[in-house]
């Protein structure tokens, strides 16, 4: 019954995730992935409130749908990888290592700001 629950909210977490992306790098233009460090510190936030909030004792459901299927679909460990080799492959390696920098700090602190929010709500 688990697998069902991360696969309905992965469901819902993949599309978001792509509608997400095309429209920040419509609005931002450019070879740099301003959507994928958009999703990924979003996820990374709403991880961290959700693992706040639900905690060990939250329903096992919710936290599999959220956490497991929602933010796992809606962030992107591999996109991200690509985007920042691509970056470097072509020649823009002061824009590759801003994305590693960037979305490694943003990502952690988005996490840290939804556990401190999550916890501060619980």
């Amino acid at each position: 019954m688990t697998v069902l629950f991360v696969v309905l909210g992965g469901g819902l977490g993949a599309p978001l995730r792509y509608a997400t992306d095309r429209a920040v790098q419509a609005r931002t233009g450019g070879a740099f992935p301003w959507g994928t460090l958009v999703v990924n510190v979003a996820g990374s936030f709403l991880l961290g409130l959700v693992t706040a909030l639900l905690g060990a004792g939250g329903p096992e459901w919710l936290r599999f749908a959220v956490g497991v299927g929602f933010c796992g679909a809606l962030t992107t460990y591999s996109t991200f990888g690509y985007e920042t080799v691509r970056l470097a492959q072509s020649g823009s390696w002061s824009s590759a290592a801003g994305n590693v920098v960037l979305s490694l700090v943003a990502g952690l602190g988005a996490a840290a700001g939804g556990l401190a929010l999550g916890g501060a709500l619980a």
